[in-house]
């Protein structure tokens, strides 16, 4: 096995340490692993994982066609879609590499769990049901239950999504609000990912599953979601600039709340939560006026 890290103190420090004292300490790399700055190396692999942030993977999957025809599997990570061209995570990786085996892993999955060997179960989409099959299978562990789907388009969407409404229960709890006002947000907020998902083609079974509601549940509600802890920062009165100062891991929803915002407006769909947090974030409200504006927005009746 081998891992690419992009900075070489990183990559030396994890060498000598055994652990990413940074990102993930106290969870212990296994013995033979082995530890590179060169990116040539990935393509040797039988698998390709892509774990970094949807604002990265652009440049990593440049990077990678510029060195090679890539021809092994390719799972990616990210929770976001491409910022220049509104692509999904697979659809970028694709048209930059040329190769069509590419699938999305997603779920309710903080690394810092995952890493502790707690119980996770998640959901790994592609196009190819007998690659994907073989993947699971090679990906799944006694505390590690991969799902298979053929969804890849709703799994992506879903996962997308659920960090804007994170940053929305985050927003709740900063200003103090309590548990009725997660639950009515969470709730809502699946309701506009479904409104979204029916444009996109998203199976009712990838809204209701893992990539769906488990993962906006989990990120809506942990400690260790930095969706939820941007939308606590904002909540309390902070500002993005400064949020974005101190910060050394991506919060996706920040970047993927425009996305999302866009393309909504474009197609005409309601989204009143995550339009509600594109203005939050951008400076155009303050958290509490947009609660008052989503509150009193006219009666509707549940499942519109």
């Amino acid at each position: 096995m081998c891992l690419w890290a992009r900075q070489p103190v990183v990559a030396a420090q994890m060498g000598v340490a055994r652990e990413n004292t940074k990102y993930l300490p106290g969870v212990t790399l296994p013995d033979n692993l082995e530890i590179t700055t060169d990116l040539r190396a990935a393509l040797s692999a039988d698998v390709i994982v892509l774990a970094v942030p949807s604002k990265a993977m652009r440049s990593i999957a440049e990077k990678l066609a510029e060195l090679g025809p890539v021809g092994a599997p390719m799972i990616s990570l990210a929770k976001g879609l491409d910022r220049e061209q509104k692509l999904r995570m697979s659809e970028l990786i694709e048209k930059l590499t040329g190769n069509p085996r590419v699938f999305a892993l997603s779920g309710p999955s903080h690394a810092e769990e995952v890493g502790r060997d707690i119980p996770t179960a998640v959901v790994l989409a592609g196009k190819d049901d007998v690659l994907g099959g073989q993947l699971q299978r090679e990906l799944s562990t006694a505390r590690f239950r991969v799902y298979m789907s053929d969804d890849l388009v709703g799994v992506e969407i879903c996962a997308t999504i659920k960090n804007v409404i994170a940053i929305a229960t985050g927003a709740s709890d900063g200003l103090g609000y309590g548990d009725n006002s997660r639950a009515a947000l969470i709730t809502r907020g699946l309701a506009e990912m479904a409104r979204f998902g029916r444009v996109f083609g998203v199976h009712s079974k990838t809204l209701y599953g893992l990539s769906g509601l488990g993962d906006l549940v989990a990120t809506c509600t942990s400690p260790h979601s930095r969706n939820r802890a941007v939308g606590e920062r904002l909540g309390r009165g902070e500002s993005l600039d400064c949020i974005l100062s101190d910060m050394t891991m991506v919060a996706e929803g920040i970047y993927a709340a425009r996305i999302i915002h866009e393309l909504a407006h474009d197609r005409e769909i309601d989204m009143p939560i995550s339009n509600a947090v594109y203005r939050l974030l951008y400076g155009q409200s303050e958290a509490a006026q947009l609660v008052d504006e989503i509150m009193n927005r006219s009666p509707k009746r549940e499942g519109t």
